[in-house]
């Protein structure tokens, strides 16, 4: 008897570039108007049934203003939260942006890191440990790869932005028509 986690759809390089073209164009248009999603997941990214991504779950989004230029409150789903929004030393847009990197681990390998660790116990691991990346990375191309690690940089200030991601080579030579999806 196998009593094994049930098979976990993954998607292919074509498909993830294609679902986060339109997911990076929804973070570019929020971030733009200072406005951070903060719950970035497979789980709130829908497909259209023309296949195109849109974002869900605006239920803990929050407004930046020119008094308040960072957050500082720990929300979100804690396996997808950047370090400096579980170190509440204070966060803004691109901390969407480390979400969407793990995001791209969970849709491509079936699973996020520190899955099988309590949610607690991970968000003081993340902080602490160099950035996640692929468990096999000898399935996937370069560019993905390189797409990922400009997502997970755990200085903020070096994270690639939504408009930084949309002229990534991996979204620029894999995304294609949503009619794929």
């Amino acid at each position: 008897e196998n009593l094994s986690r049930p098979q976990v759809k993954t998607f292919n390089e074509v498909e993830i570039a294609t679902i986060f073209h339109g997911t990076l164009k929804g973070l570019e248009y929020l971030h733009l108007r200072k406005k951070i999603h903060r719950d970035i997941k497979a789980g709130n990214i829908l497909l259209t049934s023309e296949g195109n991504a849109k974002l869900a779950d605006f239920g803990v989004a929050a407004q930046l203003n020119n008094t308040v230029a960072k957050r500082f409150t720990s929300i979100g789903t804690p396996l997808w939260m950047a370090p400096e929004v579980i170190q509440e030393i204070g966060y803004d847009c691109v901390a969407d942006i480390w979400s969407l990197g793990i995001t791209a681990l969970e849709i491509s390998e079936g699973k996020v890191p520190y899955m099988e660790m309590h949610p607690v116990r991970a968000m003081f691991m993340i902080p602490g440990k160099p950035p996640p990346s692929f468990n096999d990375p000898d399935k996937w191309s370069s560019e993905f790869i390189e797409f990922v690690s400009r997502c997970l940089i755990k200085n903020p200030q070096k994270r690639a932005t939504a408009s930084d991601l949309l002229k990534d080579d991996f979204i620029l030579k894999m995304a294609t028509s949503s009619d794929i999806l």
